[in-house]
């Protein structure tokens, strides 16, 4: 960050602590513990170099810490408040378990009822999956599906399109045999819910949640955020810089985190948690139901780092984490420009939220650890200090990944065909369309709208430059195959690396699938005595009959040419002469070429 918004950054944080003093901040200096808070507060920020914070804390059923720090437009210096709204990004996923749990309280759902027996149309890669996958399954995070961010990520996808692009993606383990996080599986809820219920799940949340509990503010998109008065931008650190992002739209994924909220609403939620499912003196969740939500139901594999926090469980869009011997049930999230933190003591009963308008910020976990040292009376443990030399490890290990990457590098080498001809549409059925073309002289990738730029690495493998997004995709490197004619024919990327490469097959061009342009290859054909003809078959689609065979249908390849289907090796390419007619039908079969003219 340059120093000149590192101190205009102080100047507004000294001004609001020691000029202004708002009702929240008179409210919490009347809780000894948390004597000292807000210059902890301050001073991580400007460690960490956070442009903007936002913290509440509640208590024995009261708000008794709710205030903003810094700043929410760098441009425009304006101030965080309690009103300001953030993406909460995956602290949503507690919303959508909770309205999954309305619907079991209404009985018109069952957590442990398969998810066909709602919807028959729901598929997935492993067939055993397909028939025993619950909505318990879904939001426990046990389907054995890899996270495959890469395939909603920025793209034009509806919440339908995934629940039908789910059965292409591959599982990495085995249904039920451990945790593991997926967003995807949060958007099949939510696609769940619209269908039993009859109304999107942004609306059902709404009816269900937000309004009973007065979150008036809360919303579900970006668009519907910039319409508030006040709201804050997102930002990331680049190249030492704080700099401004565009808003993520996740309407695609919305009930694993579109979210954004503000202090005055989170603090509503906290208390909702706390009281066991009342607002208000109204039982909006049974208090069974809200306890299922919060046990325990998969084990979170890793090791123990810290002696503050031990073995975590995960159960319905919450973690269960021991804290220094205190029930501790809670949630992070991270999207572009963003970071947030929910955490409950329901034995103790304390909630906190903290919300950060940095892209992955420690900040929001560190200022939550403390706040639970200071209200819990115990020593305040050196979270920033073990976070930072954590990151410092993490990058480490990613510089040395790089080294040994670059050492599998075959020098001297250049691609097998000229680069234009590596551009094409290539299509996977769940990640959607890889487009490449050519600029100059470098080859780009688009994938769902993120901008990729390639160089070459070696052979016809590339290499994505330096580009960075919450999913990170800098150095996947994207390999090129032929088929038995020397054509490239598809392209392979690592998108999930916990599955085999993501495979890409070459899309034909337009015209292949266009009738007018296929009319011209109907007809009667001779090679060598033997007729066969040519005919369409409704509106795009080529079909060869010969007499006393099968009809065997021609599967666009490109240009003129077509792969007869299931037969390998067997393809017909029709020549046109300089007016466009078909002249005649070049056939090739694993025995030879053989060259058929038109009648």
């Amino acid at each position: 960050m340059n120093k000149k918004y590192i101190g205009s950054t102080l100047i507004l944080l000294t001004f609001s602590l020691l000029l202004y003093i708002p009702l929240s901040a008179q409210k919490s200096a009347q809780v000894k513990e948390l004597k000292g808070f807000n210059k902890f507060i301050v001073q991580q920020m400007e460690e960490w170099e956070v442009p903007g914070c936002a913290v509440a804390i509640v208590k024995d059923g009261k708000v008794i810490f709710s205030e903003g720090f810094g700043i929410r437009d760098i441009q425009k210096g304006l101030k965080v408040t309690p009103q300001t709204l953030f993406a909460i990004a995956s602290c949503t996923k507690a919303f959508t378990a909770t309205a999954i749990g309305i619907l079991a309280d209404e009985e018109k759902i069952d957590w442990d009822t398969p998810v066909q027996d709602y919807v028959p149309t729901f598929r997935l890669h492993d067939p055993c999956a397909t028939q025993h996958m619950t909505v318990r399954d879904l939001l426990c995070h046990r389907s054995g599906l890899a996270r495959h961010d890469a395939m909603w990520y920025g793209s034009s996808y509806t919440m339908k399109d995934i629940f039908d692009r789910i059965q292409h993606l591959e599982p990495n383990l085995d249904f039920r045999s451990a945790w593991q996080y997926s967003n995807i599986t949060y958007s099949v809820v939510g696609y769940l819910i619209e269908q039993i219920t009859g109304k999107p799940w942004e609306e059902f949340v709404r009816e269900k949640i937000f309004h009973p509990l007065g979150m008036n503010s809360s919303n579900f998109s970006f668009q519907e955020t910039k319409t508030f008065p006040d709201f804050a931008l997102p930002y990331a650190s680049r190249e030492g810089e704080v700099k401004e992002l565009p808003f993520r739209d996740l309407a695609n994924i919305g009930p694993a985190g579109s979210i954004n909220s503000n202090l005055i609403d989170m603090t509503q939620w906290l208390l909702f948690n706390l009281q066991k499912g009342k607002s208000k003196e109204q039982q909006i969740l049974s208090e069974a139901t809200l306890s299922l939500i919060h046990s325990p139901q998969m084990v979170m594999p890793g090791p123990v780092q810290y002696d503050e926090l031990l073995h975590s469980c995960y159960g319905m869009g919450w973690a269960i984490t021991p804290y220094r011997g205190h029930l501790m049930v809670h949630h992070g999230g991270g999207i572009d420009g963003f970071a947030s933190y929910v955490c409950l003591l329901p034995r103790d009963n304390i909630g906190l939220v903290v919300l950060v308008n940095l892209e992955g910020s420690p900040l929001v976990q560190i200022v939550g650890y403390n706040a639970l040292d200071r209200l819990l009376g115990l020593n305040q443990a050196p979270w920033s200090e073990r976070l930072r030399d954590q990151m410092k490890q993490y990058r480490e290990m990613q510089e040395k990944s790089q080294e040994g990457a670059l050492s599998d590098r075959k020098t001297g080498t250049r691609p097998s065909h000229p680069l234009q001809d590596y551009a094409a549409d290539y299509e996977h059925p769940g990640y959607g369309v890889l487009s490449i073309r050519l600029e100059g002289e470098q080859l780009m990738a688009n994938l769902n709208g993120i901008e990729l730029p390639l160089k070459h690495y070696h052979y016809d493998t590339f290499e994505i430059g330096d580009i960075r997004y919450i999913v990170p995709l800098k150095g996947r490197k994207l390999s090129f195959f032929l088929d038995k004619k020397g054509d490239i024919d598809k392209v392979t990327v690592p998108l999930e690396p916990q599955v085999k490469d993501i495979v890409f097959n070459r899309v034909p061009e337009k015209s292949l699938k266009e009738r007018s342009f296929l009319e011209k290859f109907t007809g009667e054909y001779e090679v060598s005595g033997m007729a066969f003809s040519v005919v369409l078959r409704g509106e795009s689609t080529l079909v060869m009959t010969i007499l006393g065979q099968p009809e065997y249908e021609l599967i666009p390849s490109k240009g003129t040419e077509f792969q007869v289907k299931n037969l390998s090796g067997f393809s017909i390419r029709f020549q046109l002469s300089p007016e466009g007619e078909v002249s005649q039908a070049v056939i090739t079969m694993p025995n030879g070429v053989f060259a058929a003219k038109k009648k």
